[in-house]
């Protein structure tokens, strides 16, 4: 099952905003663990792409569980978005070799032929998304309007939802 096309545009037009996400996985002590990486794409049918190798950290927890969360935020912007989904490790050497770049050989200086270079890509499976892009100074006003009224503030921009 794959996104509408609405879904998926605005899924892509707010993860192109910001290039490095948090991803989170779960450790072998049953903990959630949080690194950055930066996002190579968010393809047609859905799938978020990292590089990465595939003797990492992050490829050995996958291998143990697939479920993954990655959250990316641009605080200057007041975007804010949260994706779940599972993830897999690929070594596709015609996707490593589409999605590189130069900014990718800092870590991976035997370049694209690098025999550990891998992917990481998530299925998203659901994102939920705030982007208050109204401005700082609207957001205050109606942060303390709400205070001062004992209500909870409104209009603080746009709020979504988005799964399959």
């Amino acid at each position: 099952m794959t996104f509408s096309n609405e879904n998926y545009r605005k899924l892509k037009e707010k993860t192109d905003q910001v290039k490095v996400g948090m991803l989170t996985t779960m450790n072998t002590e049953g903990f959630l663990f949080s690194r950055p990486m930066t996002n190579q794409q968010l393809d047609e049918d859905g799938y978020l792409w990292f590089f990465t190798s595939d003797h990492s950290t992050v490829a050995q927890q996958l291998a143990r569980n697939t479920h993954v969360n990655v959250s990316f935020s641009d605080p200057g912007k007041s975007l804010y978005i949260s994706v779940s989904g599972h993830a897999s490790v690929s070594g596709d050497r015609q996707k490593i070799e589409q999605l590189w770049n130069p900014l990718v050989a800092a870590w991976f200086p035997k370049g694209k032929e690098d025999p550990q270079i891998a992917l990481i890509k998530v299925h998203v499976h659901a994102a939920e998304y705030w982007d208050a892009d109204s401005g700082k100074m609207r957001q205050l006003f109606a942060v303390i309007t709400a205070a001062i009224l004992g209500e909870q503030p409104n209009d603080l921009g746009e709020h979504g939802k988005i799964s399959r």
